[in-house]
Order: structure tokens, then C-alpha cells, then sequence
């Protein structure tokens, strides 16, 4: 709807990365007109969110995109993780995680963030119901009692005006939105970086996703399609550009040491990019007509691989709660609607947070007596049935209170 050159929705959703273009499937046909705006051009060429990271889903949110008809279009370019095997460089214990004991075809799947933006990106300019202003960038917004004013500028500097009861920020870790409400971030920088890419190893992976902890921090390497491993190596960031520096097959020779050889020799090193980590969580994830979901909200260290996954178990609560207000013909806006999804994604928030970072720093410390003890940990967690499902539960993203797409339910 336009009223004197300003265009009417029900909600705008500020970034169209994964997290923002997934919060506008969930939305897409429930009587809401939606706005998603974004910066870069909509291709996977362009969006950085849509590069070749590889993205570790847990079960829960296969569930969510199988309720919101995404999955088939994805299944085909997944890769299921059957099971997890944790270990410790130098140490003579284990633990392990097994799909088969927790009753499900996977414990998750490892698509590349590319994959996944093809599939957002094809479908959402087919939605009836949401408008993409794309490549325009927000300018400023105005908060009244009665709705969000949004200034935009396009592509070809053409200005134009929005207004929304709601406006979502989903525009990533430098949120302009979250920026300029003077939201407070709690931040801890680790003084590590990550270095992604992906290679291929000599044995099959047979479709286990490894994580192995070492002196320079955490490795992980994930089974990805055509027999290759998605790499995520941990290195402090006084090393990154010596590390970056090194070519690849001295590259692969310190990676090698440092993982080990379950996988035989590691080879066909592709492209590596980094990436600085960090610990982030806002003070306030509501406004009065504003919320913030993804990045927008907080950053996890990929110790544990819920970064995106946090992100989407927002958009299954978020979309739940503004469809659910919308249906009793509240204002989708307000407070305490907007209340409502905060309080849920509270404790969620706090679990993964607080586990991720305790991992970072039980691994880190270098005292004999903390790595036998955690090394005892690692052996108890693969030798008690009751410790290993309630892990498995957790790093499937199946604690806590479920909304209704985490349970593979639709929102109708």
C-alpha cells in the first residue's frame, strides 16, 4: 500500500542475508505485507552472507527449514553429520556422538552458506507478500507510538519511505539499526581468529564431523559433499598473517600435526579466508517496534557450530510470536508482544553462550591437572548414555522450549 509517495507494511526486515531472508519465508503467507531490505546486490556473487563458509545445521534447524518448504531445495547440496568425535591433541581420550543412538537420520548437515543463499535468494522474489529493496541502504528511522518510519536510499539514489508497526534488525554484527538505538554490547574478544576453507583428506569421512582440540585452539573438520571436509582452524590473531602467509602445503603440514591422521593425509587445500572471534550479546533485544534477531543480537565462538543456528531458533520464535499476536489482532509492535520473544529466547541465549565460551577457556588452559581433568570429562561424556544424549540434545538445538517450525510445524 502507498500513501503520499511512503510505502504501508506490516513489517520491514533490515538485512536479507540468511538470517533476514529466512524471517521472511516464516512470515511469507500469513496476511502480512513484508519489506526486506539489503544493502548488496541479491546474488550469491555479492552477499557477503552468502559466501563459501560452510554452515554446520544442527537437526533442529533442518526441522525449521523443512516447516518453512526450504529443505527439499537444500537437501541435495547437504551433507549429513552421522556422527561427532571430539578429542584432545596429546591426550589419550574421547568422546563421541552417535545419530543412530539419539534415533534420528543425522545429528545435522553441512551445506555452504552459497547453497543456502541460492535457495533464499530464488525464492524470495517469488513471494506475493514481501517487497525487496535491493541493492538500498537505511538511511535513519523514526520510532512513533503508532508505527517505524524508514528512510531509504536505492540504487539509483532515488529516496524513498517506509513504514512498518515493526522493524526488525537482521543486518548483521555492525547493525546500523541496533547502532543507532545506542544498544549496549557485552563483548569478549578471545584474541583468536578463525581460518575457513575447505580440503579433501585421503580417507572417506564416512560422514563424521570432527572437533579436536589443540595448543593453538580448536579444529574442526566437517564432511561436506564429493568426499571433502569443511575446515575451521583456530589460531591466535598475533599469528594469523604468518599462518595466512604460509603456502598451502605448509599449511596443510601444520594442520596436519595438529589434527593428526584419521583422516590420512589432508590435501587439495582450497580457498582461505578468516575471520576475527568474539563473544557478543546485547543488552536489550527489544524496542518498542523494533527486535533484534542473528548477528544483530550476538556472536558465538564456532567452538560449537551454533552461530546460524542461534540465529534461526530467533527467526522460528520471532515469526511464531508476531504471527500469534497478529491472529488475536494485537499490535504486532508492541511491547509486550515483542516482550514475549525476548523472555523465550532468553535462556537459549545464555546456554549456548555460556557453554561455547567455558569450552573456549577449559581449552585453553595450559595447567597439567586442568587437562587431565578435562580429559577425564571427555572419556565420562562418551562413556555415560545419560551425559552423551543430553550433549547430543543440546548441539542438535532440541532443549528448552521448542516453537512450533523447530518441531517441523507449520505456523498456520
Amino acid at each position: 500500500m502507498q500513501e503520499n509517495n511512503r510505502q504501508v507494511f506490516d513489517v520491514i526486515i533490515s538485512g536479507g542475508g540468511m538470517v533476514g531472508a529466512s524471517l521472511a519465508h516464516a512470515l511469507t503467507g500469513h496476511g502480512l505485507r513484508i519489506a526486506v531490505i539489503e544493502a548488496v546486490q541479491a546474488d550469491t556473487e555479492q552477499q557477503p552472507s552468502y559466501d563459501d563458509r560452510a554452515i554446520a545445521l544442527s537437526y533442529g534447524s533442518k526441522r525449521i527449514l523443512q516447516a518453512l518448504g526450504l529443505w527439499p531445495q537444500i537437501q541435495s547440496s547437504a551433507e549429513p553429520i552421522k556422527n561427532i568425535h571430539v578429542s584432545e591433541q596429546g591426550q589419550f581420550g574421547f568422546a563421541r556422538l552417535n545419530a543412530e543412538e539419539e534415533n534420528v537420520e543425522a545429528l545435522g548437515y553441512v551445506v555452504t552458506a552459497r547453497d543456502l543463499g541460492q535457495v533464499f535468494l530464488k525464492r524470495l522474489p517469488q513471494l506475493d507478500d514481501v517487497e525487496l529493496f535491493c541493492p538500498a541502504k537505511l538511511e535513519a528511522f523514526n520510532v512513533n507510538e503508532n508505527q517505524v518510519d524508514v528512510d531509504l536510499t536505492l540504487d539509483n539514489d532515488e529516496q524513498q519511505l517506509l513504514s512498518a508497526a515493526l522493524l526488525i534488525a537482521a543486518d548483521g554484527g555492525r547493525s546500523t539499526v541496533r547502532t543507532s538505538l545506542d544498544i549496549k554490547v557485552k563483548q569478549v574478544d578471545y584474541q583468536q581468529s578463525a581460518i575457513v576453507s575447505n580440503l579433501t583428506p585421503q580417507k572417506a569421512h564416512n560422514n563424521v564431523a570432527f572437533e579436536r582440540f589443540t595448543e593453538s585452539g580448536p579444529v574442526a573438520l566437517l564432511p561436506m559433499t564429493q568426499q571433502r571436509c569443511a575446515l575451521v582452524y583456530t589460531v591466535d590473531t598475533e599469528d594469523l598473517e604468518s599462518v595466512m602467509a604460509l603456502s598451502d602445503q605448509a599449511f596443510l603440514e601444520q594442520l596436519q600435526y595438529r589434527f593428526g591422521y584419521r583422516l590420512g593425509k589432508l590435501g587439495r587445500l582450497g580457498q582461505r579466508q578468516s575471520y576475527p572471534l568474539v563473544l557478543k550479546q546485547v543488552e536489550e533485544h527489544v524496542r518498542p517496534r523494533i527486535a533484534l534477531i542473528g548477528n544483530a543480537a550476538h556472536a558465538v565462538h564456532p567452538i560449537a557450530g551454533q552461530g546460524f543456528n542461534l540465529g534461526l531458533r530467533d527467526v522460528a520464535v520471532l515469526a511464531e510470536v508476531i504471527i500469534e499476536a497478529r491472529r488475536h489482532h494485537n499490535d504486532i509492535g508492541a511491547l509486550d508482544a515483542l516482550n514475549q520473544y525476548a523472555d523465550w529466547r532468553k535462556k537459549d541465549h545464555r546456554n549456548v553462550m555460556t557453554a561455547t565460551d567455558s569450552m573456549v577457556k577449559l581449552f585453553s588452559n595450559p595447567l597439567g591437572i586442568v587437562r587431565k581433568a578435562r580429559n577425564v570429562g571427555i572419556l565420562a561424556s562418551d562413556m555415560l548414555p545419560g551425559l552423551r544424549h543430553l550433549i547430543s540434545r543440546q548441539a542438535m538445538g532440541l532443549t528448552g522450549k521448542q516453537p512450533k517450525l523447530s518441531r517441523g510445524l507449520t505456523l498456520d
